[in-house]
C-alpha cells in the first residue's frame, strides 16, 4: 500500500513537471526563423472547378525583415486551374505584404493601405512553429473572400496549408511542402 502511495506520488510529481513543462516546449519562434528563400510544390483541391478539382502548384516564399521588428513576406504560385484540362495554362501569382507590429506579441498587420478603400485587410501572427497569414478582401457583391496561408517549420522545411473561403464556404485548400535554398 505504502509503495503504491509512493509511485502514485511519483506518477503526479511527473505529471506536474511534464505539464509546468509542456509550454517551455511549445513556445513561440520568433520571426526570424521563418527568414529565408524557400521553394517546393503543393497540391490544390477546388470545390469549383469540374475539370481542375486537383492541381499541383510550384511555390516560391521569401521571407525577411521589414522595417522596425517587421517583416516582407512574398510569395508566388505557378497555378495550373485553367485552359485544357490535358494542358492547363500555367499562371504566375504573386503577393508581397510588409507587417509591423501591432503592440501584441506574435502579432503583425500588413500594410497593405486602407481597408475600408482597397477591400483588403492583412495581418499574421506566429503559434509555437507556425506563421499564419490572412488575407481578407470584400468582393464585388459585398461577399468576403479569406485567404488563409500556414507555413509551419518542419525538421526538413516547412509545411504549407492553404485554405481559401468565400463567404463562409471553402473554395480551395492546398497542402505542400518546401525547403530551405538560402537565407
Amino acid at each position: 500500500m505504502i509503495r503504491a502511495i509512493r509511485q502514485g506520488g511519483f506518477f503526479a510529481f511527473l505529471c506536474m513537471a511534464v505539464l509546468t513543462a509542456g509550454p517551455a516546449f511549445a513556445a513561440d519562434v520568433n520571426i526570424a526563423a521563418f527568414f529565408g528563400h524557400w521553394k517546393g510544390s503543393a497540391l490544390s483541391e477546388s470545390e469549383i472547378s469540374i475539370h481542375f478539382q486537383l492541381t499541383q502548384r510550384d511555390i516560391d516564399v521569401r521571407v525577411g525583415p521589414a522595417g522596425s521588428d517587421g517583416f516582407r513576406i512574398t510569395w508566388a504560385t505557378v497555378q495550373r486551374q485553367k485552359g485544357d484540362p490535358n494542358m492547363p495554362e500555367e499562371v504566375l501569382k504573386e503577393t508581397t505584404v510588409d507587417f509591423q507590429p501591432n503592440g501584441r506579441p506574435g502579432v503583425w498587420v500588413g500594410k497593405a493601405g486602407d481597408p475600408l478603400a482597397t477591400g483588403e485587410i492583412s495581418w499574421a501572427r506566429i503559434a509555437e512553429r507556425t506563421l499564419t497569414v490572412y488575407n481578407m478582401g470584400i468582393r464585388d457583391d459585398g461577399a468576403y473572400d479569406m485567404q488563409i496561408y500556414k507555413r509551419t517549420l518542419t525538421g526538413s522545411g516547412m509545411e504549407l496549408e492553404f485554405t481559401r473561403t468565400i463567404d463562409g464556404g471553402v473554395t480551395r485548400t492546398a497542402k505542400g511542402r518546401l525547403i530551405k535554398f538560402s537565407n
